[in-house]
Formats: structure tokens, C-alpha cells, sequence
């Protein structure tokens, strides 16, 4: 399967990240904001949902893959600490908080509660495959899955 390269510039664009991005596992470690250069930027290892859904009976896959959001002016954490850089965090989605056009929020929304919240000038978001997939144990599951 070829890797994921997708690029989001508005709220619709973010959902089909979004959408890629669910039960992603993030370290905190793996996080960082870089001020200067207005960028908040993660590495996660995503879900493969698309061949989960396609490619009946494959086992299921995860990937590494590299998330960069542009044009960042401030970044908030909510619900883990910061010096625990080995936590690993469960992605649960991202939303747009629309502000003064084109500007607004984007908050990475994680399990157990965890947020961070990033103020942008616009949605200039991307995300890529950096590498080879590896067998996932099991597919992840969720309350409305029962």
C-alpha cells in the first residue's frame, strides 16, 4: 500500500485527517511546538484504518507517521503532564474552532481527557508516512462498537 501523504487547508480537509488520525498512539515525548516558527509538530503511530476497511482478512496494520501543523501562534496542553515524555496518548480526533476567518483552534482531542489546543492564523496542516507498517495486535474498539 502506498504511504499516506495528505495535506488540510480547511475544516473539511481536517476531518479527512481526522479520520486517519483515530487511535493513533502519540508519546508525549514525540510532541513538540516550535514557537519561532509558528509549527506544532508529532509523530504518531496511526491506525491504518483504510486497509482495515478495504483489504478484508490482511492483518491489521499501523504506520509512523509524521503530522505538521503551520502558522501556530500559541499551543495549550490539557490533561497530561508535559515531563512525562514517555506517556503514550490515544488520539481520539481533531476539530476546528472557527475563529475571525480564516483564523481559529485546532485541538488534537485525546482518551481519558487529554487536549492540546493549537491557535492558528488558517488550517495549513499536513500529514505523512515515514516508513514501513508493522502488524497491529488488534483492531482498536470503541463504546459504540459493542
Amino acid at each position: 500500500m502506498e504511504d499516506l501523504k495528505l495535506i488540510a487547508l480547511d475544516p473539511e480537509d481536517l476531518q479527512v485527517l481526522s479520520c486517519h488520525l483515530q487511535d493513533a498512539v502519540i508519546r508525549v515525548g514525540d510532541m513538540a511546538y516550535l514557537r519561532r516558527d509558528m509549527r506544532f509538530a508529532a509523530i504518531a503511530n496511526r491506525f491504518d484504518w483504510e486497509r482495515a476497511a478495504t483489504d478484508e482478512g490482511a492483518p491489521y496494520q499501523r504506520r509512523r507517521a509524521g503530522l505538521r501543523f503551520e502558522r501556530v501562534t500559541s499551543a495549550r496542553i490539557h490533561g497530561f503532564d508535559l515531563q512525562q515524555k514517555d506517556t503514550a496518548l490515544d488520539l481520539l480526533a481533531l476539530t476546528f474552532e472557527a475563529g475571525e476567518e480564516p483564523s481559529g483552534a485546532v485541538t488534537l482531542h485525546f482518551a481519558g481527557g487529554g487536549a492540546v489546543r493549537l491557535e492558528v492564523e488558517c488550517i495549513e496542516v499536513e500529514l505523512r508516512d515515514l516508513g514501513a507498517a508493522w502488524r497491529a495486535n488488534s483492531k482498536p474498539m470503541h463504546a459504540s462498537d459493542d
